[in-house]
């Protein structure tokens, strides 16, 4: 694993998107330069390492899923305002709105360019599933932000939320993988589930670490879901299971236009705390992760493989960031 993040770290620091103007070109190196898990490139690689041997054949294309999740994350600080990303300051606040938008912008149309290294025989099929990929992503990305205007989420549409907007990309990922690597229709369908439901499990870790996470290690604003009133997983939960006082303090803090931050996210993390919903969140996340398990089991792919992919899913349970 270490050698081929390793060599996804080269290849991505040797991509050429050009030079000219400056400031349209440099946002993309930087963004791109911040590092992170990689994890959807890993999963193209793990994709096709179920039924090839040498995985390093398909980093060329996997990096098209890179390079479009960082175009996302460009856009997506913009619309959420946010001042970190990775530890460092977002696009937006480096340069400007603008720059990021045109940046972004140019970055799809560079992963489209990496689709184009992979097979000329899955080359449309890639497209076309990369296509209904995006605009999935961009569906959750606009429930995310209609849900900012809603009083009440249920708890089944935060989820189908973050299955678009995150996981849908992850189940891509897989499925390239396998679909560079020659797996049949049915394959490719199941292993696309596989990514979903990891990815599903993924973004509650995401939500858990949002708020108990290490500052230092997660590179985002540790409490920033609970100081924004995002409605996530953990927060629609402690609405739904507060007693009477419990409620009283979570609605004075969602209504509050002038707190301490530090404050509110300590009193509200006090109510998570009191309510269980680390564990409520925790128990739901494992679950995603067991039903990703069983329908990985189910294919009959290389068991090396499969091992590693399991391998995989089991470190991003545990992960600090």
């Amino acid at each position: 694993m270490k050698n081929l993040l390793a060599k996804l770290e080269e290849e991505i620091a040797a991509l050429s998107f050009g030079n000219n103007p400056p400031n349209l070109y440099d946002p993309i190196r930087y963004i791109l330069s911040l590092g992170g898990k990689r994890l959807r490139p890993m999963l193209v690689l793990l994709g096709y390492g179920l039924k090839k041997e040498n995985l390093e054949e398909a980093i060329s294309p996997a990096l098209a899923v890179e390079i479009f999740h960082n175009f996302t994350l460009m856009h997506d600080d913009i619309m959420d305002e946010a001042p970190i990303r990775r530890g460092q300051p977002t696009v937006h606040e480096k340069w400007n709105n603008t720059v990021a938008i045109l940046s972004g912008d140019t970055m799809m149309v560079k992963a489209y360019d990496q689709l184009l290294t992979g097979p000329k025989e899955s080359l449309a099929d890639a497209i076309q599933k990369f296509n209904k990929c995006a605009v999935e992503v961009c569906e959750g990305q606009q429930l995310d932000m209609n849900f900012e205007e809603l009083e009440t989420v249920t708890e089944e549409q935060y989820i189908e939320m973050i299955r678009l907007k995150t996981a849908v990309l992850l189940g891509f990922s897989l499925e390239y993988g396998g679909l560079l690597a020659g797996m049949d229709k049915e394959e490719l369908t199941q292993l696309n589930a596989v990514g979903e439901k990891a990815g599903i499990g993924f973004q509650l870790m995401d939500d858990l670490l949002d708020v108990y996470g290490d500052k230092a290690k997660f590179g985002k604003q540790v409490g920033g879901d609970i100081v924004s009133n995002k409605k996530t997983y953990l927060l629609i939960k402690a609405l739904e299971l507060a007693n009477g006082d419990q409620r009283k303090e979570l609605d004075r803090w969602l209504s509050a236009s002038d707190f301490d931050v530090e404050e509110k996210v300590e009193a509200v993390k006090k109510v998570y705390g009191e309510l269980g919903i680390f564990e409520l969140t925790q128990t739901k996340m494992n679950a995603y992760y067991d039903e990703a398990f069983q329908l990985l089991e189910e294919l009959n792919v290389r068991k090396e493989g499969k091992k590693a992919l399991v391998e995989f899913f089991e470190k991003l349970m545990k992960r600090e960031r």
